[in-house]
């Protein structure tokens, strides 16, 4: 039988077999998120200001701006108040949908009302991760809101990700709102 040495540890074939397992597996789990195309808040918000990140600030969720987002999403959305990140007209929302099953995190960055970049911070769902991808997200570059808080746009789906990608189309439009309700004068 052939043995082999790792780190001065004589090791047979067949444990040689279960080392190598192990460390793909390591590899595999380690290396997941890069892998799943998903992006940290900080890299995010670097990316969207490219200057100096600005401080969050919040929007509080009146009665009227509550009963717009629970029109946009067709449920509640929870909370007195959501934060995002402004610089002059540009704003930056982080903002959950549930998929399925599980809540998608979405980054989405908004400047005179229409969607700059939209990126997925966290993905948990088993199928539909395609909205990650750049072919998809594109079709929300310069999407803006018309009458009924509707995008502008027809948004294409994916096979097998239709629940993920009505998510991101819903968040999408909730973003665009929440964008006109930051910057409306009080």
């Amino acid at each position: 039988m052939q043995r082999l040495v790792w780190q001065g540890a004589a090791l047979t074939g067949r444990d040689d077999m279960k080392a190598y397992r192990l460390l793909l597996m390591a590899a595999l789990l380690l290396g997941a998120n890069v892998a799943r195309g998903e992006m940290p808040l900080p890299k995010f918000l670097q990316q969207t200001f490219a200057s100096t990140e600005p401080p969050p600030q919040m929007l509080w969720l009146t009665p009227a701006i509550k009963q717009r987002a629970a029109a946009i999403l067709g449920h509640d959305f929870p909370g007195l108040r959501t934060r995002y990140w402004r610089q002059g007209e540009r704003t930056a929302w982080v903002l959950d949908e549930i998929g399925k099953e599980q809540p998608i995190t979405l980054g989405v960055v908004v400047e005179q009302g229409q969607i700059l970049n939209i990126e997925v911070l966290a993905y948990r769902e088993s199928r539909g991760g395609e909205i990650r991808h750049g072919f998809f997200r594109r079709q929300f570059d310069r999407a803006t809101l018309k009458p009924g808080d509707r995008l502008d746009r027809h948004i294409d789906g994916i096979t097998g990700a239709t629940l993920s990608v009505s998510a991101m189309t819903r968040i999408a439009r909730l973003a665009l709102a929440f964008h006109d309700e930051a910057l409306r004068p009080r």
